[in-house]
């Protein structure tokens, strides 16, 4: 078993990388192609599919295009690092001047216009061999639901995009308009509807996991949750509120299969330490794998832990651990020790310099950091704890210090937590205050310690304390509305999903006006290469 795991994720790193759509040269500024599908000595459909594994290692999936978008542009989350690197990044995506021309959105769009590319000529290649035995619909599934989840990424992002859902050789054959978002979002619907028939429910052989990170109906289920949640949201433009509805039923599906269950304690999700205690964990409902053997061999890593750890500059070479982006702000910090002081998951989120990091039980490594040194470029008053590396993985794996530190940390991205809060929320907003309140209480009695909802740590406090994570019983649909979006701040906080649950409830202009958004920054300009290559058939978001 352990060999077919070794196998499946170093095929994804020798798989060579197939056909290009866009035709613009930083799209195309990849190893030279030098295979074909005849080439490929195991199932031409399997093959394809380990290329979409691979691609979701590209820079706009794992590194930091994708923490620009999804994380950096709301209010707990800043970039970090020095001023001047990255300088462009202060400007379009904490003060919301937005560009239509820079390496980082062009990076973003054209790597998921790519990965859509790749699951079209897979789905043609299925439709060509008529294939209709299991395993190749299994790979039809992996490709139905990767072309739906860069859809999902993309019309959150631009709105109205171009609709590629057939596969071309001719560069020409894909320059079309753009299409309205509930185009996209039927195809989206279209995609995971066939995903979910296609797909496992796990890559379990004799109870043993032998693909892990490889998607599963549990995920395709997620994927499509989160799409109807978003439609359902006061934030789209065309809402529809009967999307709660089948919120409900695909977390409630997701929830009976009992695949999945909350990890015992917060910090077990994000250990990436020695054996990967947190890799694929209980809760793990989709995660991009990555893996950095002893002195580096093998290596089959991204920098989405390397670019986040500390780079603390006025610090020994013992604390520079990476890139030192995508930081808490001070106002997560102050927000949520006003609002609930003795929630652990602050200091399970929040790694503070100058302070110890809390040891095991608080996610750390009994270590104390170096303090915050203002006039220092480089530092920072806080980290993200969530991909603190451990002390023994760099040494094991000789990525020790700087630009390589944490090239083996998985990024995490359905987790169960999400589908509980999104069931949470649509039982709300659909009327049933009992079901959310039970729903809530999980992610709340997990953040607690466990600690029964009645108990005294949990009502009154004690010792003169306030009470540690209190169970939060509906009042009306309002109260537990405004919980159920805390909730999802604490609980998610740094990992990318604030700005798009901000924008969906409507909430954006008034959290996020004070750093520079207006209502136009819902969405990003498409990128003028994007616009120029299309020979201006593509056009501009209007509000650009």
């Amino acid at each position: 078993m352990k060999r077919c795991k070794f196998l499946f994720w170093n095929l994804i790193i020798v798989l060579p990388i197939l056909v290009s759509v866009m035709g613009c040269k930083k799209f195309l500024d990849r190893k030279p192609l030098t295979a074909t599908l005849d080439d490929l000595h195991q199932g031409t459909l399997e093959a394809q599919s380990f290329g979409l594994y691979n691609t979701l290692q590209y820079a706009g999936f794992s590194t930091l295009p994708w923490l620009d978008f999804h994380s950096i542009r709301d209010d707990d989350a800043q970039k970090g690092s020095s001023l001047t690197d990255g300088a462009e990044i202060n400007t379009e995506f904490e003060t919301f001047q937005y560009t239509k021309d820079d390496w980082a959105p062009n990076t973003y769009w054209n790597d998921h216009y790519y990965m859509i590319n790749l699951a079209n000529k897979e789905l043609y290649f299925a439709d060509s061999l008529k294939a209709t035995d299991p395993a190749s619909l299994r790979n039809v599934g992996e490709a139905l639901f990767f072309r739906a989840y860069c859809f999902f990424d993309l019309v959150r992002t631009y709105g109205d995009i171009p609709l590629i859902n057939f596969y071309f050789t001719n560069p020409k054959d894909g320059i079309k308009p753009k299409s309205s978002q509930d185009s996209i979002f039927a195809q989206i619907d279209r995609d995971l509807e066939k995903a979910i028939q296609y797909l496992p429910q796990n890559w379990e052989v004799a109870g043993t996991n032998i693909y892990p990170g490889r998607v599963t109906s549990g995920a395709a289920k997620t994927l499509w949750a989160q799409a109807y949640l978003w439609r359902a949201s006061p934030g789209y433009y065309h809402r529809d509120i009967s999307g709660y509805a089948k919120v409900i039923s695909l977390c409630t599906q997701i929830e009976g299969t009992n695949e999945y269950h909350l990890a015992t304690n917060f910090p077990d999700i994000w250990k990436d330490g020695m054996g990967g205690a947190g890799k694929n964990g209980p809760e793990s409902i989709f995660e991009e794998q990555n893996y950095v053997g002893p002195n580096q061999t093998p290596w089959k890593g991204t920098q989405w832990g390397t670019s986040q750890n500390v780079r603390q500059g006025g610090a020994s070479n013992v604390w520079n651990l990476g890139w030192g982006w995508n930081t808490p702000t001070q106002k997560l910090v102050t927000d949520w020790t006003n609002a609930d002081s003795t929630d652990p998951r602050l200091q399970q989120t929040v790694l503070f310099s100058g302070q110890y990091d809390g040891g095991s039980a608080a996610g750390g490594y009994g270590a104390t950091l170096p303090p915050y040194n203002p006039g220092v470029a480089l530092d920072q008053p806080y980290w993200n704890k969530k991909v603190y590396s451990d002390p023994q993985m760099r040494q094991w794996t000789g990525q020790i210090f700087g630009s390589g530190g944490a090239d083996w940390i998985n990024h995490r991205i359905f987790r169960y937590a999400d589908v509980l809060l999104m069931h949470a929320e649509a039982a709300n907003e659909t009327g049933d205050g009992a079901t959310a309140a039970t729903v809530l209480e999980k992610i709340r009695f997990r953040a607690s310690g466990n600690l029964d909802r009645n108990s005294p740590e949990r009502t009154t406090g004690v010792g003169g304390k306030a009470p540690i994570v209190p169970y939060i019983p509906f009042t009306n649909q309002s109260q537990m509305r405004q919980a159920i979006k805390n909730e999802r701040r604490w609980e998610f906080a740094m990992e990318g999903y604030r700005f798009y649950d901000l924008v969906r409830w409507g909430d954006a202009i008034s959290a996020l006006s004070p750093l520079g958004y207006t209502n136009r920054c819902r969405f990003y300009p498409i990128p003028q290469q994007a616009i120029n290559l299309s020979g201006n058939v593509l056009v501009q978001n209007p509000e650009w």
